[in-house]
């Protein structure tokens, strides 16, 4: 190799090396972008309706937005708190009643299987039997509680949080603003020839985007609208805290839905446990109903991600980003989706002539 080209190599290593530094910064910047997405297609949609210009057209969106979100912050924030801090209160009964439902149950097979006095499966018995005296519930069982408020807590502590927050806020209005002038200093750091393509590149991200956003807003609504019915007709309590978990949680695929049927299943088993199965079977449908009806009815653009490749992209991701890559596993893959297709597919392998062999 020649000197120019070890020194294209080391530069290039170079800027690998810093991207992987700056990947918390860069995956925050993503956020940015996904948030300002959301609010351009809003700005878009008020544009077409109203046919008023853009600085109408955002003050609006942003008038609208805050609105919205004064509504929640005082209808659906403070019940939904309440309910909520109730049921983390109600996991470790829960996890007390499971457990002495499975050792109730380990103790009839025990009696089956060997006999009234024989005590074949006391080994299997212990590992599920409460501690404690007069069978309380075991120690890991009462820090559930506080486990899941850690799990919770996806941005670290309280400070970093809200500087993040702030940061992703700030960086999304100013694209929001001005979305044509920072997509071409973007396009700045590509070669000239190729600018023209990779604009188009990425309007098909933006509009990818924009499809996905519309369609899990939608989706959500109607998985906590359908969990809320179905939570009542079982009479199952806290049904606002669940409905609302269950929308939130539809955002993160594979992932999302499991976390969101613990909840309403911890406080039916305290009622009966028909119940916790009931609601199971509830949330079964609901999440069906949601994969094969309502998504495919609202994604007018089908991104047809498959679900090998979506849970693959959030383990990815997750290790990569942690916690904020999981909630921004699925836009991630759309973006790269587009990206190598169009990039790698279309403009290198579709294109690749074979070296003609030497005469």
């Amino acid at each position: 190799m020649r000197f120019g080209n070890w020194l294209s190599l080391i530069a290039l290593l170079a800027a690998l090396l810093l991207l992987w530094s700056l990947r918390e910064a860069l995956v925050l910047l993503f956020a940015a972008i996904v948030l300002a997405m959301a609010l351009c297609t809003l700005v878009g949609t008020v544009r077409q309706r109203l046919s008023c210009g853009r600085p109408l057209a955002l003050g609006l969106s942003l008038l609208a937005v805050a609105v919205l979100l004064a509504i929640v912050a005082t209808a659906i924030i403070p019940p939904f708190m309440t309910e909520f801090a109730e049921l983390l209160q109600k996991l470790p009964t829960a996890a007390h009643t499971l457990l002495t439902l499975v050792n109730n149950a380990m103790e009839s097979a025990s009696r089956m299987l060997y006999g009234p006095r024989d005590g074949g499966l006391d080994w299997l018995k212990r590992s599920f039997t409460p501690g404690g005296p007069g069978g309380a519930a075991p120690a890991w069982a009462g820090n559930l509680g506080g486990g899941a408020w850690r799990l919770l807590g996806l941005a670290g502590n309280l400070g970093t949080g809200l500087l993040q927050t702030v940061f992703v806020i700030a960086v999304a209005l100013m694209i929001t603003a001005q979305p044509t002038a920072y997509r071409e200093v973007l396009l700045l750091l590509v070669p000239g020839f190729y600018r023209r393509r990779a604009r188009d590149v990425l309007l098909l991200c933006g509009e990818s985007l924009s499809a996905w956003m519309g369609g899990v807003l939608i989706s959500s609504l109607c998985v906590g609208l359908l969990a809320a019915m179905g939570l009542l007709l079982l009479g199952v309590k806290l049904v606002a805290a669940n409905a609302v978990l269950a929308g939130l949680l539809n955002v993160i695929p594979n992932v999302g839905p499991t976390l969101s049927t613990i909840f309403p299943m911890s406080v039916a088993l305290l009622d009966a446990p028909w119940k916790a199965v009931a609601v199971l079977v509830l949330y079964i449908l609901v999440q069906n109903l949601e994969s094969y009806v309502i998504t495919p009815s609202v994604m007018h653009h089908q991104l047809k991600l498959l679900p090998g490749l979506t849970l693959s992209a959030q383990l990815i991701f997750t290790v990569l980003f942690g916690p904020l890559g999981l909630i921004l596993a699925l836009p991630l893959a759309v973006c790269l989706q587009v990206v190598l297709r169009e990039v790698l597919i279309r403009d290198v392998l579709d294109h690749w002539q074979p070296t003609p062999p030497q005469p």
